[in-house]
């Protein structure tokens, strides 16, 4: 099977073989981790703004879900060109591409904000998240070559664990910059410059943190750039004419391909309503920004148990947690939307804890035996992140037509119940 050199010439060319022994490279995991801590807080932060967004600019769910639409679209239009581009100049400079892209995206806030333009609000958006696509092209496939391939499944949730860090800090900190300045006007009660002069002053919130997180993400980058040699032995098969879509024939990895694609819109939808869904009298009847430090336990719940499940994936089959772990999801949506008042409230914040272990999970069970096409299973499961676009436009769609949340959950469910399925498919070892 062919390969191209690493990228360095201190590369050795025996440290990684085809078969996906570790690369050696000291030190390099904090690294990674930091990484998953990184794109995993931007990406929450998409919670604390659609409120904000949806206030601002009078939209319905399915225009606010606009917000996650075009972010995740980023997945299917970058994951496979990332991965390209990922062989070709390397892990450490691919992930420095990435962060430069994501502070250019912060960066687009300021005009959108300037211009109270919706679109460009987008636009910024879907630049981010390209960026965000390049780091985790990066990170997943890495931190799986960090260490054995017997304990591949642990290793890539404990480092999951720290993109859950990221998720509950910053939705907390976003909550209290972002949604703790809204004015006691709404935006439906103004019009023409009155108007357009209210959500340049309220949108400067937005702004401010994003600005705030581009200068962290100057400096990251120039941290890596310095390390760029570091990692020693690595190596890529070349891409195929259709950059790895060839994968999807294996009925395993193509079950995990379409699981994650489930498995994101599911985690996102929820995520997106979370706010929304708290505020109504018949749930906990919180104000905007109370709800919106909530959104710490949903992801922070995820970040308790991927350390949990970091363990207990050494003892207990992936596949068998995998199909429990989702039915448990099931069984708290269903909790949820019969039951009213702080019970109602959170069993849905708890599906955050069942969320855990399912994206790495189903991760590396779709992608076992894939040795040196790690790279290019990786962007294709990129690119399966879609399913954070199409999902939660679909469940606004769902509460925008029959007018309730809870009904609009119905959807998330069905996915949970797919994946619990893929969980008792690959609950024996895979086939090379």
């Amino acid at each position: 099977m062919a390969v191209t050199p690493g990228i360095s010439s201190s590369t050795d060319p025996s440290s990684v073989k085809e078969d996906g022994a570790p690369i050696h490279a000291p030190g390099l995991q904090g690294f990674v981790f930091a990484l998953f801590f990184i794109f995993g807080g931007i990406t929450s932060l998409n919670d604390v703004i659609i409120p904000k967004l949806k206030e601002l600019f009078t939209l319905n769910y399915t225009q606010a879900m606009l917000v996650q639409f075009c972010f995740f679209t980023a997945y299917l239009v970058i994951g496979i060109p990332g991965a390209k581009l990922v062989k070709k100049i390397g892990y450490m400079r691919g992930a420095v591409a990435g962060l430069v892209t994501m502070l250019f995206g912060c960066l687009l806030f300021i005009p959108a904000s300037q211009t109270a333009t919706y679109e460009l609000f987008l636009f910024a958006l879907f630049v981010l998240a390209s960026g965000v696509v390049l780091v985790q092209v990066v990170s997943n496939p890495l931190i799986s070559l960090l260490g054995p391939s017997s304990t591949s499944h642990s290793r890539l949730t404990f480092a999951q664990a720290f993109n859950s860090l990221g998720t509950t800090v910053f939705p907390i900190a976003g909550s209290i910059l972002i949604l703790g300045s809204l004015a006691s006007l709404s935006a439906d009660q103004l019009s023409g410059a009155e108007l357009d002069a209210y959500r340049v002053a309220e949108s400067q919130a937005i702004v401010n943190g994003y600005v705030g997180i581009a200068i962290a993400l100057a400096l990251v980058a120039t941290v890596v750039w310095v390390f760029r040699d570091k990692l020693q032995g690595e190596r890529h098969e070349p891409s195929s004419a259709l950059g790895g879509a060839d994968l999807l024939k294996r009925p395993r990895f193509g079950f995990g391909a379409l699981c994650i694609f489930l498995y994101v819109g599911a985690e996102v939808s929820i995520g997106s309503l979370i706010v929304n869904y708290l505020m109504q009298p018949g749930v906990m009847g919180l104000q905007e920004q109370a709800a919106g430090k909530l959104i710490g336990l949903y992801w922070g719940g995820a970040m308790v148990g991927r350390f949990i499940g970091s363990a207990v994936l050494r003892m207990v089959s992936p596949g068998k947690v995998l199909a429990c772990v989702a039915v448990g999801a099931i069984a708290l949506i269903s909790l949820s939307t019969n039951t009213n008042g702080m019970l109602s409230g959170y069993s849905l914040l708890a599906i955050g804890l069942m969320n855990a272990i399912m994206f790495p999970t189903i991760f590396s069970l779709a992608c076992e035996k894939l040795g040196s096409r790690a790279a290019d299973g990786s962007g294709i499961i990129n690119v399966a992140i879609f399913g954070g676009a199409v999902i939660p436009l679909l469940t606004g769609v769902i509460a925008d037509v029959s007018g309730s949340l809870s009904f609009a959950l119905v959807l998330p469910a069905a996915c949970y119940a797919i994946i619990a399925g893929f969980g008792i498919y690959a609950r024996k070892p895979a086939v090379a």
